[in-house]
């Protein structure tokens, strides 16, 4: 990029710098929940986070980029996996963590939010593709050691599994009014377990 910039997310400042920069990216998760990409303005940001536009302007350029950074963010501090030494207990903590957030009114806005802007945002798409990596390769060895336990077939698609635990919840939240709750969470996961078990996930293959 012409513009020397560096890209979003790939600095780990200290200091005054870290601090603009999590006041700023809070405001930006604000706006978004609030009124989507469309509306999401680096002055408003600017405003918003109490900090100079030209700092805003200068460091992310654009709303896009400062989605991407956002969602680095937003990985980075998701909480850690669970370790329950079971299969279902592994996956229950998943679904509940994606609940809990997903159900929280700011969260869930947000999520639906970056969602609808990666439909038509390249580059939102992108961001949301390496938040979703992120957060899968840090559940994925709960399913891989429950291969190892022989709890699950030998071939089984760790990531797969993963991913299945948190479809439904996000089906949940983006095309019905129903309530996002630890019930529909606790179901998620067996649902994929029970799939799991049967072999739903391995691989041809295998």
């Amino acid at each position: 990029m012409a513009s020397g910039k560096t890209d979003p997310g790939t600095v780990r400042p200290g200091g005054r710098t870290a601090r603009v920069r999590a006041a700023v990216l809070r405001a930006a998760g604000d706006a978004l929940a609030e009124g989507g990409l469309a509306h999401l303005d680096l002055a408003d940001v600017a405003r918003r986070a109490e900090v100079g536009r030209t700092t805003v302007y200068r460091r992310w350029g654009t709303p896009a980029n400062l989605v991407a950074d956002l969602l680095v963010d937003m990985a980075e501090r998701s909480l850690p996996r669970s370790r329950t030494g079971t299969l279902l207990g592994d996956l229950r903590a998943n679904a509940r963590l994606v609940q809990r957030t997903l159900a929280d009114p700011r969260q869930g806005a947000l999520f639906k939010a970056v969602i609808a802007a990666a439909t038509c945002d390249d580059q939102t798409a992108a961001a949301l593709h390496r938040f979703y990596e992120t957060r899968v390769e840090e559940w994925e060895p709960c399913v891989r050691q429950a291969v190892e336990r022989g709890e699950l077939p030998a071939g089984t698609d760790t990531r797969e599994v993963i991913r299945a635990v948190s479809a439904p919840l996000y089906y949940r939240l983006l095309t019905t009014d129903e309530p996002l709750d630890e019930t529909s969470a606790d179901r998620a996961a067996e649902a994929a377990a029970a799939a799991a078990r049967a072999g739903v996930f391995t691989t041809a293959a295998a």
